[in-house]
């Protein structure tokens, strides 16, 4: 065999995204790109704010010495300040540079925040529907995925059977709010109860249990919808993210981990993560995008237009038929397949040059998702090919 036995299963049965992203290819080939309508991938179609560019314009003309060098693992002070400043206005808590690692990317984030905190055997609590890859990262670092369903109704946080699931093995549980792929934003009110579930189990199992809040789309939220800040909450809790969504850089690879600062043992954990940094590869994060994101931490991409699609296609797939929660946030319908077999509904829907992911890929089966990060006027072409997927799926 040319490669891990493993690693061969893992590619057989990956990313589902990928995979219907891939197939836009072959349909754009054979119909033309205007008679396509890809849904498939959480890839934001807008451009970075204006003060990005003209950030980047400023340092790529002053060009300070040293710019490219290494620095510390965690990052440059300052940056770390400027993420510590915002979460300590979120959060209410003390939060400082020293609780702050740069990384690349939430997905880099998640790694280092695994490795440092997984013995091999344990458990992590992930909840479906979850961002298919965090399976494969917790296999990474040794871990074993526990999938715990939220409410099929609402989406929202099922607290008692998170309090089931937990055992001796559990070291943490992730979640994503708003989230991917539903678009719910998990209240106050859950996060309170979830952290007094938390402190029960802890005095109970006499050990930390983590809570990961994963918050790429923290910034995304519609109505006037507050995304409230984990760490009033969990004292043993991290926030992992990046500014691929908030700021429209997902090439760029950058974001942070940000510890509690209340939490157990919290200079030692974040000596292991800034060690995982480097020993996993990462290193550091992008000196550039470090020097541009700490003068951003207050801007944010125009959610309107996010807020416009995500109304355009609610409306008329609701009206024809078509059932789902209203997301509050992020930028992805998450519907109630029409069809039992969620696969069978999603290669029905490529009849029609529909391109969806189909909720087995994120581990709830019977739903499919749509990311509506894509031009408004793709999404306006494509009603007339959703009405006549509703009429061939037996909808009114």
């Amino acid at each position: 065999m040319a490669i891990a036995a493993k690693i061969q299963a893992c590619i057989e049965g990956s990313s589902w995204i990928r995979k219907m992203f891939e197939e836009g290819g072959r349909l754009r080939a054979i119909h033309g790109a205007e008679n396509v309508f890809d849904f498939t991938l959480g890839n934001p179609n807008v451009e970075p704010p204006r003060k990005f560019d003209e950030e980047l314009l400023a340092i790529a003309q002053s060009s300070p010495p040293g710019i490219h060098r290494y620095m510390n693992n965690a990052g440059y002070d300052d940056c770390r300040a400027a993420v510590a400043e915002l979460l300590a206005e979120k959060s209410g808590l003390e939060v400082t540079g020293s609780q702050i690692m740069m990384t690349c990317g939430a997905a880099g984030a998640l790694n280092v925040a695994l490795k440092t905190m997984l013995n091999p055997g344990e458990e992590v609590i992930i909840l479906s529907p979850y961002f298919v890859e965090y399976k494969f990262y917790i296999d990474n670092h040794g871990g074993v995925p526990v999938v715990v369903p939220t409410n099929p109704d609402t989406f929202q946080l099922d607290i008692p059977a998170i309090e089931r699931a937990i055992t001796p093995r559990t070291r943490a549980l992730i979640i994503c709010s708003p989230n991917n792929p539903t678009g719910v934003v998990y209240p106050a009110e859950s996060l309170r109860d979830l952290g007094l579930m938390i402190q029960r189990k802890e005095r109970e199992l006499e050990k930390p249990l983590y809570v990961i809040s994963d918050e790429p789309y923290a910034r995304i939220a519609y109505d006037g919808v507050v995304v409230p800040n984990l760490f009033p909450y969990v004292d043993n809790s991290l926030i992992v993210t990046s500014h691929s969504k908030d700021l429209a850089l997902p090439g760029e690879r950058i974001g942070y981990l940000a510890v509690n600062p209340r939490m157990t043992h919290v200079e030692l954990f974040m000596e292991g993560a800034i060690f995982c940094n480097r020993t996993l590869g990462f290193v550091n994060a992008p000196a550039l995008m470090q020097r541009l994101v700490a003068k951003l931490q207050r801007e944010s991409v125009d959610i309107a237009p996010y807020q416009e699609k995500r109304d355009i296609l609610y409306h008329y797939l609701t009206e024809m038929g078509f059932s789902m929660v209203r997301p509050d946030g992020a930028f992805y319908l998450f519907p109630r397949s029409p069809l039992a077999d969620d696969v069978e509904f999603v290669r029905m829907a490529q009849k029609h040059q529909i391109l969806l992911v189909p909720g087995a890929g994120f581990g709830a089966p019977g739903f499919f998702r749509i990311a509506y990060c894509v031009d408004k006027a793709m999404i306006e072409r494509s009603l007339p090919a959703w009405r006549a997927l509703a009429q061939e799926a037996g909808l009114r």
